[in-house]
C-alpha cells in the first residue's frame, strides 16, 4: 500500500486544526478537523484559488442555518430542507466545489440546543474557518506535490506498455481478449494522465524566465500525450484489422513491420532524449539519407498495393486505415522531437534530469 503526499497532509490539517481549535478554547473542535478534510487540496494553485471560495461557502452556510434556525426552527426537516435550499443556491452561485463544506457549516449550526443560539453559532463559524486556514497552511508549507516528476513517469510507463503490444500486434502474437484488456486498461492511464496535466499545468512559475520555460514544456507534455494516443490508435487498428493484415503479401507485412519498429525506437529514444540521458548524436539516423522519409513511403505502399493488387486478391481499403494511422504516430513523432531540440536550446539546463525513466 502506497501512500501519497495527499494522505499525509490531510493527516497534518487534521491535527494542526484540532490543536489551534484547542488552544483557541473553541467548543467542538471536532468541527475544526471535519472542514480541514474538506479543504486540503492537490495543489498550491488550486488552495489559493478555492480558499476565498471555501470562506465564502462557509459563510453561505451559516447565514442560511441562522435564518432558517431561528424563524422555522432546527428540526430534521428543516435542516434537510435548508440543506436543499443552500445547494441549489450554490450551483447557481458556481460554488459547487465547496458545497460539503457548507453542509458541516449548516449541520454544526443547526445541530446547537439552548437559548445562547447566536453566540454559539457565531463560535461554529469561527472553528470551521479555523479548519479552513489550517489545511491553507498545510497545502502551502508541507510537501509541495512534484506533479512533473509523476506525470512523466505516467507517460513513460503507459507508452512502454502501448509499444509492448504493438510489437507484439504486429506480429500477431496477441490473445484478442488480451489485447482487449490491454487498451481498456491504457485508456484509463491516459485519462489519469490527463488529469495529472492539469495539475502541472496549474503549477506557477515565480520569474519571467520560468513562466515561459514552464510554458514551452507544458506544449512539450501536451504533445507527448497526444502522440502517447496516436501510438494507441495504432494498436486499435492493428487489433481492427488483425485479418486483413494477416492475408496481406509477405513482403507489404515486412513493410509495416519494419517501419513500426523503427518507430517505436524513435518514440522511445525520444523520451530519454527529453530528460538528457540520450547522447545528441543517437537521434541523427532520422534525418539521414538511408532513412525513407514519410512521404516517401507512401509513394512505395500506394506503387506496391497497385503492383500487387494486379498480381494477387486482397483488399486495401484497411490497409490504406492502417498506414494512415501509422503515418500521422510518424508525424507527430516528428513535431515532437522538434519542439524537444528546441526546449534544449534554450532551456537544457533546466530540464530535470532526476526524473527516472
Amino acid at each position: 500500500m502506497k501512500l501519497g503526499a495527499r494522505v499525509f497532509k490531510t493527516g497534518i490539517a487534521i491535527a494542526l486544526a484540532l490543536y489551534i481549535a484547542d488552544i483557541l478554547s473553541l467548543p467542538v473542535p471536532i468541527f475544526a478537523g471535519i472542514a480541514a478534510i474538506f479543504a486540503v487540496q492537490p495543489s498550491i494553485y488550486r488552495s489559493y484559488m478555492t480558499v476565498f471560495e471555501q470562506i465564502q461557502s462557509n459563510l453561505i452556510g451559516a447565514a442560511f442555518a441562522v435564518t432558517f434556525a431561528m424563524i422555522f426552527g432546527n428540526s430534521y426537516f428543516m435542516v434537510g430542507l435548508t440543506t436543499i435550499i443552500a445547494i441549489s443556491v450554490m450551483l447557481k452561485a458556481k460554488l459547487q466545489k465547496t458545497i460539503p463544506l457548507a453542509l458541516v457549516t449548516i449541520i454544526a449550526i443547526m445541530e446547537i440546543q439552548g437559548d445562547d443560539f447566536l453566540m454559539a453559532a457565531m463560535f461554529r463559524i469561527i472553528t470551521i474557518g479555523v479548519g479552513v486556514f489550517s489545511a491553507f497552511v498545510v497545502n502551502l508549507v508541507f510537501l509541495p506535490p512534484k506533479y512533473e516528476t509523476r506525470l512523466f513517469t505516467k507517460i513513460s510507463t503507459t507508452q512502454d506498455d502501448i509499444i509492448r503490444w504493438i510489437r507484439i500486434g504486429i506480429r500477431h502474437a496477441a490473445d484478442h481478449q488480451s489485447l482487449k484488456q490491454a487498451v481498456t486498461q491504457i485508456e484509463e492511464q491516459l485519462v489519469k494522465i490527463d488529469q495529472l496535466f492539469l495539475l502541472f499545468k496549474e503549477e506557477r512559475g515565480y520569474t519571467k524566465k520560468a513562466k515561459y520555460a514552464k510554458g514551452r514544456k507544458l506544449v512539450i507534455y501536451r504533445e507527448l500525450i497526444t502522440t502517447s494516443y496516436k501510438s494507441l490508435y495504432v494498436i486499435r487498428r492493428l487489433s481492427a484489422y488483425e485479418h486483413d493484415i494477416i492475408q496481406l503479401p509477405d513482403h507489404f507485412h515486412m513493410m509495416i513491420q519494419e517501419r513500426l519498429d523503427t518507430l517505436l525506437t524513435y518514440h522511445e529514444h525520444l523520451h530519454l532524449k527529453f530528460i538528457g540521458k540520450l547522447k545528441p548524436d543517437q537521434l541523427e539516423w532520422i534525418t539521414d539519407d538511408h532513412f525513407i522519409k514519410r512521404q516517401e513511403v507512401m509513394e512505395i505502399f500506394m506503387t506496391q498495393i497497385y503492383e500487387t493488387k494486379r498480381q494477387e486478391d486482397f483488399s486495401t481499403y484497411h490497409l490504406l486505415h492502417l498506414l494512415s494511422a501509422i503515418l500521422t504516430y510518424e508525424e507527430h513523432l516528428e513535431h515532437l522531437d522538434t519542439l524537444i531540440s528546441s526546449y534544449q536550446t534554450y532551456h537544457g539546463d533546466e530540464i530535470d534530469v532526476n526524473i527516472e525513466i
